[in-house]
This record gives C-alpha cells, sequence and structure tokens, in this order.
C-alpha cells in the first residue's frame, strides 16, 4: 500500500497547509479518501492522475472533509471523463453536489455513482477479488464513518523448481496457485506446499477521521498494518477536544496502543499549534510506533 497526504490539518486552509484528503494505492486501485479545499491542486502538484481514482470515501460533511469534492466533479466532466465515479457518504451528499450541478446547468457527461450510508453499524461498502472497504463508525459532531481498507490474501507463489522436479505441464499452474494439490498419472498426491510458497501477507489500513476518543473502534482495527487517526489537539487543550468531539495526540496513540497497530499516523492538526513536533512528542507517552502526516508525505506500507 502506498498513502499519499494531500492535506492533513483542521478547517480552515493556509497557504502552506491543506485540508484533509489523502491518496490510498492498493492492488491497482486509487481511493481518494475525503476531498478538502485544494485537493484537485494537489492531486495536480503531485503528479496523481485523475483518472485513476474512481471510488472517493467521504468521512462526513463537515466542509474541510468535502468541499473540494464538487470542483473535482465538475472538472472531470471538462477533462472529458466516460467511466462511473463512485462516491461514497453519509446520506445528503447527492442532493448537496446534485444541487450544484443543477444550478449551474453543469450536469455530468459520466455516471455518478452515490453510495449514501446511514449505518450506525460497521459495514462493507465495496469489494471485488482483491480488496474490501468496510466503515468504521465515529464519534463525532455528525454522522461520521472512517474506512478500514483491507487486502485479500493473494494466491499462491508457484515453486518453480519443484514443478520442474514433478514434471508438471504449464496446464496445472494455475490452479496449483489457488491451492490445490496435484495428482499424478499413476495417482500420487504431490500436496500443494510442496509445490508453492505462501503469498505475502495482506496489508491492512484503517483511516479514522475526525472522532472523539472511542474505544468502541477497538475490535475494528485491531491490528491494523497502519492507523491514520486525528489528533486535532494537545493534552493542554483536552477541554476543548472533548467539546467539540475530537481528539487528542494522547488519545489517539492509546487507541493506537490498545488496537496494537503496526503503526500510527497523526494528523487533522489544529492551526492554533506552532509545530507539530509537540504531537508525536505527547503520543510517545502511549506509543512509540509514531510518524506525523504532513502536506505531501508519503508512507508506503
Amino acid at each position: 500500500m502506498k498513502l499519499t497526504v494531500l492535506g492533513c490539518y483542521a478547517a480552515t486552509p493556509r497557504t502552506l497547509t491543506n485540508p484533509t484528503s489523502q491518496v490510498l494505492e492498493v492492488k491497482n486501485h486509487m481511493f481518494l479518501i475525503d476531498c478538502g479545499e485544494g485537493t484537485q491542486v494537489q492531486l495536480r502538484k503531485h503528479r496523481i492522475k485523475f483518472s485513476r481514482i474512481k471510488h472517493i470515501f467521504i468521512s462526513h460533511l463537515h466542509g474541510d472533509h468535502f468541499f473540494g469534492l464538487p470542483g473535482l466533479v465538475s472538472t472531470y466532466r471538462l477533462l472529458g471523463r466516460d467511466k462511473e465515479l463512485h462516491i461514497y457518504e453519509s446520506k445528503g451528499i447527492k442532493e448537496a453536489i446534485t444541487m450544484l450541478l443543477k444550478l449551474g446547468d453543469s450536469w455530468t457527461n459520466y455516471p455518478l455513482c452515490f453510495h449514501e450510508l446511514t449505518s450506525r453499524d460497521s459495514e462493507l461498502v465495496f469489494e471485488d477479488d482483491k480488496v474490501s472497504v468496510q466503515t468504521i463508525p465515529l464519534d463525532h459532531r455528525v454522522y461520521t464513518n472512517g474506512f478500514l481498507f483491507k487486502e485479500k490474501l493473494a494466491e499462491r507463489k508457484l515453486n518453480v523448481e519443484a514443478v520442474r522436479y514433478y514434471e508438471i505441464d504449464k496446464a496445472y499452474y494455475n490452479n496449483i496457485k489457488r491451492g490445490k494439490d496435484i495428482v499424478t498419472e499413476i495417482g500420487e498426491i504431490i500436496p500443494n506446499k510442496a509445490l508453492t510458497f505462501d503469498p505475502p501477507k495482506p496489508t491492512s489500513y484503517a483511516f479514522c477521521s475526525d472522532t472523539a476518543y472511542n474505544p468502541d473502534i477497538l475490535p475494528l482495527i485491531k491490528e491494523v498494518d497502519c492507523l491514520y487517526h486525528e489528533s486535532t489537539f494537545l493534552e493542554s487543550e483536552a477541554h476543548l477536544a472533548k467539546k467539540t468531539k475530537h481528539a487528542t495526540a494522547k488519545e489517539a496513540a492509546k487507541i493506537a496502543k490498545e488496537a496494537s497497530v503496526g503503526k500510527l499516523i497523526l494528523g487533522h492538526y489544529s492551526t492554533r499549534y506552532t509545530s507539530i513536533e509537540v504531537f508525536k512528542k505527547e503520543a510517545f507517552i502511549e506509543f512509540d510506533k509514531v510518524e506525523l502526516a504532513n502536506d505531501g508525505k508519503v508512507f508506503e506500507f
């Protein structure tokens, strides 16, 4: 998986920072996660092809997480897009986007598919033979979801030397990679493990946007390889975190520790702070595998 952070600061855009948006590349998919103002510019700046994005996941309907979406939808029209664009968000997103298109008489010339979410429980929202995506219900001031992206177990890898040793015809290779044993002409059974190597362990990524400290998500994100968790405030402003239903860096780290995740990425920093390094320092109190998101930063895991 490759994660490109396009924006990771809270609320108001600034000349040097952008609100939430990121691109996750996994198994030939390019998923856009949240779409704050400036997302199009950031996509161009980091040379990410618009056309590769077919699925957009929006955590909630606060402006710093989706105000860039109407512009992106319109730009696709100007670029002559003809492929479907799927948008996953809470109920109301379709009304918001289509109203703007109607008022501007600028209907898309490509299929725009809305998947409006209403469940308070985790649900599977996308799946193919390589990847699945399910929601992570969060605790914010409006209906909000995070998203859990999971690779599926790949086919087993062919042990070329072994299949040559047993003189197995190439016609059986696909069945072998799918895990099947081979029966020779004389009835000998060659177990699959003698002909293949284990595939790589599937990778997982959890995106937890705006939320108060919420231990209810722990079973969903247990042992994920990488967790992005908002950390709007430091402990000195914990009272503001509670009031606005955001989390502190220490609380995000506590979630990461209790879920035994492989890595924690902090983001959604309040712009009241002059340095983001203090977020990492506070998180280290609870969890030591911490990295800081920043606009333009790339993570591979």
